[in-house]
């Protein structure tokens, strides 16, 4: 459905560190580094960030978060573990929900913006 998402954060620098480290487990990469924007992705830019002077304010209530496939289980751990390390907040550590179904396991973070984050996996 969408060709790629962006959102704006505080400090390009610290945004990098944390997703290089995040997103890796993932395998996803750093695909375009400029001065002002990141570019996350397997073969394409999927997940852009960029500097702003004024980022849209993170609101945990929102409803608001991003998704990204994990490969399998121990990827949506991995990804849990260096979010946190890598200066996320935990907001839903690594497991089944079945609320959302029999084989939805997944891992919630907040970032150092205040973004949530999720990995999942259907297996």
């Amino acid at each position: 459905m969408f060709d790629h998402i962006s959102i704006g954060v505080a400090d390009i620098g610290r945004a990098r560190k944390f997703y290089d480290a995040a997103l890796k487990p993932l395998g996803y990469t750093l695909l375009s580094n400029g001065e002002s924007s990141l570019g996350y992705g397997v073969k394409a830019v999927g997940f852009w960030i960029g500097a702003s002077k004024n980022p849209v304010k993170a609101d945990l209530e929102s409803g608001l978060h991003f998704c990204f496939v994990a490969r399998d289980r121990a990827a949506v751990d991995a990804f849990h573990a260096a979010a946190l390390k890598a200066g996320g907040k935990d907001n839903g550590k690594p497991g089944l929900r079945a609320d959302y179904g029999a084989n939805y396991y997944a891992a919630f973070v907040v970032d150092p913006d205040g973004y949530r984050i999720e990995a999942y996996c259907g297996k």
